[in-house]
């Protein structure tokens, strides 16, 4: 069998299939379905310094080859999420997390990630920069490289946790953005968060979704998960994570080959509960398909082409 392990910013993964925020909860309600040790690991639900409720409802809406929801980071806080989650959390998973944080401004990021690299589960900080910047009119702070690398340089002087920085894809240069977080000190970058998409109801000529807008994911975004992972990957020396639409083994290895290290899956787990699971036992026969030995001969390899 043909080797699926890869090093992550380090920390060495059995394989680089990694459940995304926001659709693993803390992960201990998946082990109650099956051995979620057979993941490379999990990132965990955004969290927050504060406890959200969230957005009012409705929060979800189907579309085609996808969804559009807009939950808005409903999590208990961060103290919270120490005290009462990750004791749940270790008691069924006995490797490494990945601790997904957002914040409303420099200071809350740096504050919750404080918090969470004294854990000792948690292996990596993946921050959110999509959240918005109170303090700045409410733009995101991934919109902008100067912003993004400001929450980067601030989470790093109180951490020492490998920094993994998630993109939005809702901007017109991702790669500059990639650079300005690298630059100012992060350790890996993963993308793409959602896209921002809407549905209307036809019967009440409405929004369907009460927030308006939503963050759209599934299989139709893909194609441009897979073009931003190739662009970002070619432009920065530190490991990239690759997400957005996958749900299959091929998908992995797609990304792979796009540049990614490791490799994100969100809205399927919301379809399929198993599907990382399968797709981890589905990676060997893939990689004997397409005469792969080792996935970390071919990070990248789309470049070469």
């Amino acid at each position: 069998m043909g080797s699926l392990s890869v090093n992550l910013c380090g920390i060495e993964l059995s394989n680089p299939v990694i459940p995304a925020s926001g659709t693993f909860g803390y992960g201990y309600e998946y082990a109650e379905l099956y051995d979620i040790n057979e993941l490379g690991t999990f990132s965990f639900k955004g969290t927050t310094k504060d406890a959200r409720f969230g957005n009012p409802t409705p929060r979800i809406a189907e579309c085609t080859a996808g969804m559009i929801n807009a939950v808005g980071l409903q999590n208990p806080g961060v103290e919270k999420v120490i005290s009462e989650e990750l004791p749940k959390l270790a008691k069924c998973f006995h490797k490494p997390v990945m601790a997904n944080v957002s914040g409303f401004s420099v200071e809350d990021y740096a504050y919750t990630c404080e918090k969470l690299d004294k854990e000792e589960q948690v292996g990596w900080l993946e921050v959110n920069v999509s959240c918005p910047n109170v303090h700045g009119g409410g733009m995101s702070f991934g919109i902008q490289p100067e912003a993004a690398a400001e929450v980067t340089r601030a989470v790093k002087a109180v951490t020492k946790k490998p920094v993994i920085i998630k993109l939005s894809p809702n901007v017109t240069d991702i790669v500059s953005i990639a650079k300005a977080c690298e630059d100012a000190g992060a350790d890996g970058i993963s993308l793409i968060n959602t896209m921002l998409g809407m549905r209307i109801n036809l019967r009440t000529r409405k929004p369907i979704i009460a927030n308006t807008m939503g963050g759209f994911s599934g299989p139709a975004i893909f194609p441009v998960a897979l073009r931003m992972v190739y662009q970002v990957s070619q432009a920065v020396k530190v490991p990239v994570i690759g997400m957005g639409g996958v749900s299959s083994a091929e998908d992995v290895i797609e990304m792979m080959l796009a540049g990614a290290t490791a490799v994100e899956v969100g809205a399927a787990n919301l379809v399929n509960p198993f599907i990382c699971r399968d797709i981890i036992r589905d990676l060997p026969q893939t990689m004997a398909k397409y005469r792969i030995n080792n996935l970390n001969e071919i990070i990248g390899g789309a470049h070469n082409g």
